[in-house]
């Protein structure tokens, strides 16, 4: 239906050239644009070399791959080269693009690459038209126009979220800028501001609870309120609405380094693209305090730490979700320093599924088991798609601050099926920033838990349940083992030099661990740092602290909560 759209429309008066001169609202990566002008592509993780091929030409080594080519977001590193080779290969590809794929062919004619296509068109055009043919830029218009009535009829079929989002900015976008769109504006901005009711909740997150995937959306919201304000428009207020819960959110899910927490699919985001898009929005400068979109985060002095403090999305928003449920990430000034493994999808499904298990975050994890699960056997359709349908059906957290420093109390069942275990993690941030201690205790707390403990206590005949603490390091962090084992130092790249120390229940040991980064080649290896002990009775507890060389992680140790262990 697509394809069968996509000829309908070409079929359609088209655009004959630009309500006003449009400027670039996206630049790109520098270093990605002299890739690609050198004839390396990299996209979805794979690198291909073709120096004299055209992009439409190469050959494709995952669907991802070709997704990302016709979204034609390479315009953007293209832009920030902008020499001659630069500007020869963005009109070579476009134009090549048009002749090819224009009557519908190609996989490019879905809604929400469409719509990332034509914001990139439009965002370059004087790139792209800079010296050529009036029968080239009558092709041109002719294809935006095309691709703006197609959105116009197809927007609807796009997933909701972020691929919705984008077919819906797109649709205003080029409403705005062609001559002959202005009609498709209105109900685009009507159903973009219906689509912010339904996908927005009342704290700025979205269903997904993916820190970099609110920011995408955020960013279009704002370029779509900008285009429609720019053209003596205003943008319906639960679109401003919109904006306005999610900036306060975005500012609680940033590290100290300006990185997002890497959590349920998300990368840190495009560097500078969050500052941008706050600046865009306007308005306070505001945090959002408690929890946002489900994480918690303490900030001091130059740390942060950022935990994931609720339970990871079912359904059809979970189909990118990890099983990270109070994992934790720690950044000291501009170094990360504790992260989660990452998303593996541009590495392969192995990998994927890899960075969805809990050992892949820093938390708790019994050995074997994640904390949600996916269906079993793969029987379920749910479990095809990749969906969660097992997950912690009760997960609390209390944030409080008081003198001594920033304090975190929080809680998930999701072993409680598996193991009749409760996971109790306590967290307190010095009020400097230079020291973070931790409780973590695994523990049956109910009659019926325990019961259930007994249970798997006999069937492996009462050699205990094995778990451990990992902590993931950046792979910039310089570890080793010190004080006799008993340690472990982390030197930073900036001279910060953090040791961590554990009460001596667990065994310490530093393993190795990868680091998931979309636009690499494969993946970084660094280490972790692993606590491993097992459950005997029906509580068990570890104690462990990370702070900055001189300090003494002992004295705010002393401040936490009460033992939680059950009576």
């Amino acid at each position: 239906m697509h394809r069968l759209h996509a000829r309908f429309a070409a079929l359609a008066r088209p655009a004959t050239g630009f309500v006003s001169q449009p400027e670039p609202r996206t630049i790109g990566s520098y270093a990605r644009g002299r890739q690609l002008t050198a004839g390396n592509f990299l996209f979805a993780g794979f690198l291909i070399e073709a120096k004299d091929k055209p992009i439409w030409d190469l050959p494709i080594p995952d669907p991802r791959f070709e997704e990302e080519i016709h979204g034609s977001a390479w315009l953007d590193d293209l832009a920030a080269v902008a020499d001659a080779g630069a500007r020869r290969r963005a009109q070579d590809w476009v134009f090549d693009w048009i002749a090819r794929y224009r009557w519908g062919g190609g996989p490019g004619w879905t809604p929400d690459l469409t719509g990332r296509r034509l914001i990139r068109w439009i965002n370059h055009a004087i790139l792209l038209l800079n010296g050529r043919s009036r029968k080239e830029s009558d092709a041109y218009f002719r294809c935006l126009g095309q691709q703006t009535i197609f959105l116009a009829r197809r927007w609807r079929t796009a997933a909701p979220g972020l691929p919705r989002f984008e077919a819906l900015t797109g649709l205003i976008y080029a409403g705005l800028a062609l001559t002959g769109m202005e009609r498709h504006v209105g109900p685009a901005a009507t159903a973009l501001a219906r689509e912010c009711d339904r996908e927005i909740d009342a704290e700025g997150g979205l269903p997904t609870r993916n820190p970099e995937e609110l920011l995408e959306v955020f960013t279009l919201l704002t370029w779509a309120a900008a285009a429609l304000a720019g053209a003596g428009r205003s943008p319906q207020p639960a679109h401003l609405d919109a904006i306005d819960r999610i900036a306060p959110t975005l500012r609680a899910l940033r590290h100290a380094d300006g990185g997002l927490a890497r959590f349920h699919g998300g990368g840190r985001g495009l560097e500078g693209r969050l500052d941008q898009a706050l600046a865009a929005a306007g308005g306070r400068a505001l945090t959002a305090h408690g929890l946002a979109m489900g994480y918690a985060r303490l900030a001091a002095g130059r740390t942060t730490v950022i935990v994931d403090a609720a339970a990871p999305p079912k359904g059809r928003a979970s189909a990118n979700a990890h099983a990270s449920t109070l994992a934790m990430e720690l950044t000291s000034g501009r170094r990360p320093v504790i992260v989660s493994c990452g998303s593996g999808a541009s590495f392969g499904p192995d990998w994927r599924r890899a960075g969805r298990a809990t050992p892949s975050h820093s938390t708790l994890c019994i050995q074997g088991f994640s904390s949600s699960r996916l269906g079993a056997g793969g029987v379920l359709p749910s479990t095809a798609r990749g969906e969660f349908t097992d997950t912690p059906d009760q997960v609390w957290a209390q944030p409080e601050d008081d003198s001594a420093g920033h304090r975190l109390m929080a809680g998930h069942n999701g072993y409680v099926p598996t193991h009749g275990l409760t996971h109790i993690r306590q967290l307190m941030l010095s009020i400097d920033g230079r020291a973070l201690a931790g409780e973590d205790t695994l523990g049956a707390m109910t009659v019926a838990d325990r019961r259930r403990f007994d249970t798997i206590m006999e069937r492996t005949k009462h050699q205990g349940v094995p778990f451990s603490l990992r902590f993931h390091l950046h792979p910039d962090v310089d570890c080793a083992l010190d004080l006799g084992g008993t340690a472990v130092s982390l030197a930073l790249k900036s001279g910060e030099i953090w040791i961590f120390r554990h009460d001596g229940v667990a065994e310490l040991t530093l393993e190795p661990s990868v680091y998931l980064e979309s636009g690499r080649l494969k993946p970084r290896t660094t280490q972790q740092i692993v606590l491993g002990a097992t459950v005997f009775d029906y509580a068990c507890q570890l104690g462990w602290t990370l702070a900055k060389a001189q300090d003494t992680p002992s004295a705010i140790r002393d401040t936490l909560r009460d033992d939680v262990t059950p009576k």
